[in-house]
């Protein structure tokens, strides 16, 4: 019983230091806020609603752009491979030991260059040997007319008979057939001495060699010599939603269809291959060649294929790139940039500079949406500046300090200094 009383008294006592300690810093923290130039000292404050948003200047520093009339593209996004439109594998079609490569890797050749030699001496031999053979064949067979002329002769006189004079007629057609045979035969040796002279059957660029000059290669090797690709035209095919199927055959039934090809997806935003006006990198222009005659079950995709001249060779084989197929185009429609478009409960608005430089909140109704502007049906008239940034600290009224957007962003507005960085972060608290 007493070392229960001794607990009880021991926590009591500790509990009492701690409420004291806690009255003691809470009296010197009071004693601090009060005191002058303390953080409770009383000071200016804000004034409205609009004002503690605005900060010390009065206004808000947005960008904002000028709603424009134009034609809108209609575009589908997707996510392609670059193909060669045709990829050749150079196979000997005779056997022998290859002596001589007559290309350098990455050469760009056209159809009929000579790529490789195989040894021609035996193919030669060939050659010769049934040249030989018609040669012979040929005497016999003119030996054999003179006969038959002799019997025919003969016959009117009945020198012979008729049945010597057409076993001479059957043995001249025989010859006859053996020559024909034998041109067969040179013709045939020709091919395969030909053979050992290796052309390129296309336009293309050559790629590494698969094999050294000196080794032995046969006509049913798998590997090859090497292998061409034609980079120009090059193709770029790619998917798209079942569901885009009709757009897209409509668009075709309508005339030929663009297709765009942007950088290859590296990281990053992707970038516009080929050069464009003062250096700017463009889009590579091509067209809608065709697209399969299924849609793939296991995906709900159909795959379709553009062909691009690709001139500057910007484009290679395998790699993957961006493509935008236009489909249609919105004329003469008002549109705003998307980052503009605002969302709120009563649907979408933006903010719209006034002449006394606040903003008024319209609400929009949109049409088309691309990846960088709105189509607006009601709500801003061409010419109006919406704001593109700055728009979460703005409200109905607001005061704000437009600057154009795509002007340098420490550009001074009108009627104001440049300020030092170490001002303008002041500015900004």
């Amino acid at each position: 019983m007493r070392r229960f009383f001794l607990i009880l008294l021991t926590l009591g006592l500790i509990g009492g230091a701690g409420a004291g300690a806690w009255y003691y810093w809470k009296g010197r923290e009071q004693a601090a806020a009060q005191a002058p130039g303390g953080p409770g000292a009383a000071g200016p404050r804000p004034a409205g609603p609009g004002a503690g948003r605005a900060g010390r200047g009065g206004a808000v520093p947005v960008t904002v752009a000028e709603a424009r009339r134009q034609d809108v593209p209609i575009m589908l996004d997707a996510i392609g491979t670059v193909q060669a439109f045709n990829t050749i594998t150079v196979r000997a079609q005779v056997d022998g030991q290859l002596v001589e490569i007559a290309f350098q890797e990455g050469q760009m050749v056209r159809k009929g260059d000579v790529l490789a030699r195989i040894d021609p001496r035996s193919y030669q031999a060939a050659l010769d040997q049934a040249v030989a053979k018609k040669a012979q064949d040929e005497a016999l067979l003119a030996n054999a007319r003179l006969d038959l002329q002799r019997y025919t002769t003969l016959a009117r006189n009945e020198g012979v008979s008729r049945q010597q004079q057409d076993t001479q007629r059957s043995t001249v057609a025989q010859y006859e057939a053996i020559v024909a045979a034998d041109q067969a035969a040179i013709d045939s040796a020709r091919t395969q001495l030909s053979f050992t002279t290796i052309r390129s059957p296309i336009d293309g660029r050559v790629g590494l060699r698969l094999v050294d000059q000196g080794n032995l290669v046969r006509s049913g090797d798998a590997t090859g010599i090497v292998t061409i690709s034609q980079l120009q035209p090059i193709a770029v095919t790619f998917t798209l939603p079942q569901q885009e199927l009709g757009r897209v055959l409509e668009a075709l039934e309508r005339g030929k269809v663009p297709v765009q090809v942007l950088r290859s997806m590296s990281g990053g935003a992707p970038q516009t291959l080929g050069a464009g006006r003062a250096g700017v990198p463009g889009p590579i222009l091509g067209e809608l060649q065709t697209l399969d005659n299924a849609v793939d079950a296991s995906t709900g995709t159909i795959k379709l294929k553009a062909v691009f001249a690709n001139e500057d060779s910007r484009l290679w084989p395998g790699a993957f790139v961006n493509a935008r197929l236009r489909i249609d185009t919105v004329p003469d429609a008002v549109t705003v940039p998307l980052v503009a478009v605002q969302r709120g409960p009563d649907g979408a608005f933006a903010f719209v500079l006034k002449d006394d430089q606040t903003v008024e909140q319209r609400m929009l109704q949109l049409g088309v949406l691309t990846a960088a502007d709105a189509v607006v049906r009601r709500g801003v008239e061409p010419g109006e500046k919406v704001v593109t940034s700055g728009a979460l600290r703005l409200s109905p009224g607001t005061a704000v300090t437009p600057t154009e957007e795509g002007a340098p962003e420490n550009a001074p507005a009108p009627g104001q200094r440049r300020l030092r960085p170490r001002q303008a972060a002041d500015a900004g608290q």
